[in-house]
């Protein structure tokens, strides 16, 4: 049964050959996102779009057995470039969570050198078939460390933001970095956001919480063994499930260093070894 309950929510970032050595860790090549899409067909998982895992959160009609889903953060010019097509030929469809002050052209870059979706790009790309697009934040903050009037911002402007360039409802929301807690998935919900996606490198399930949805994040070294695993059902654990120490224990440190550095830098620090497992 465990396999029919588990949802991998797959997260990627950027599908590209040739990264910036700060993203490289989260990028997969076109060819190898090619043959990962493959495997999700080939495994008998049934893509669903984002509407109907909504759909089912909100206790409306149930899922089909063995769902999948894939979702994008950020949104890097290679999306359009490379992913988006690999997606349509195959059917498959996709969730984009763009940070809005990172599209050019922006007054303040949000994230490291990289090259992003312009907003005429976006607006080329957002009727792709089987594309929903989705809030990450205006400059892509760690959003329990801030204080709460800026927090707030970060929640609400990206989407005004987005619905006003694509003149259509956003209903989605993705943390950055996948940090939440209590106070910022109230805040989403206040926005008028139906989800919200974590990462906390877990499958999903039916009975997630729709504003804290669980996803396993694919890295450039997440081979076809791991893939596979995670289509199965197998590898993690399946949401919803508590906070274990070591995630409460992390986000107590990052308040702590929030609170002596301010906020300056959005990315500062991000990669330490616990964060891939307390998101």
């Amino acid at each position: 049964m465990r396999s029919e309950t588990a949802v991998p929510v797959l997260l990627y970032h950027s599908v590209r050959d040739d990264p910036p050595p700060w993203i490289a860790p989260f990028t997969v090549g076109p060819a190898e996102f090619g043959r990962q899409l493959d495997r999700v067909l080939a495994s008998g998982r049934v893509p669903v779009d984002l509407e109907r895992f909504t759909e089912a959160l909100h206790g409306g009609r149930d899922l089909p057995r063995h769902s999948v889903l894939i979702t994008f953060d950020d949104g890097y010019a290679d999306f359009a470039r490379y992913a988006l097509p690999r997606l349509v030929e195959r059917n498959l469809p996709a969730t984009l969570y763009v940070t809005t002050d990172a599209l050019w052209p922006t007054p303040r870059p949000a994230l490291p050198p990289a090259a992003m979706l312009t907003w005429d790009g976006l607006r080329r790309i957002a009727d792709a078939p089987g594309l929903t697009i989705g809030a990450h934040g205006c400059t892509h903050r760690e959003l329990d460390t801030l204080p709460v009037e800026l927090m707030h911002r970060e929640i609400t402007d990206s989407r005004e933001r987005l619905e006003a360039e694509l003149e259509r409802p956003v209903t989605s929301f993705a943390y950055p970095f996948g940090y939440n807690n209590a106070a910022v998935r109230e805040a989403v919900r206040h926005a008028g956001y139906r989800t919200a996606m974590a990462v906390r490198d877990a499958h999903s399930s039916r009975e997630d919480d729709p504003w804290r949805i669980s996803r396993l994040l694919v890295r450039a070294d997440t081979d076809a063994r791991r893939l596979d695993a995670w289509l199965a059902g197998a590898g993690t654990r399946v949401a919803p499930f508590r906070d274990g120490l070591p995630t409460l224990a992390w986000r107590a440190w990052r308040r702590t260093r929030a609170r002596r550095r301010g906020h300056p830098d959005p990315w500062r620090g991000h990669r330490d070894p616990v964060a891939g497992r307390t998101r």
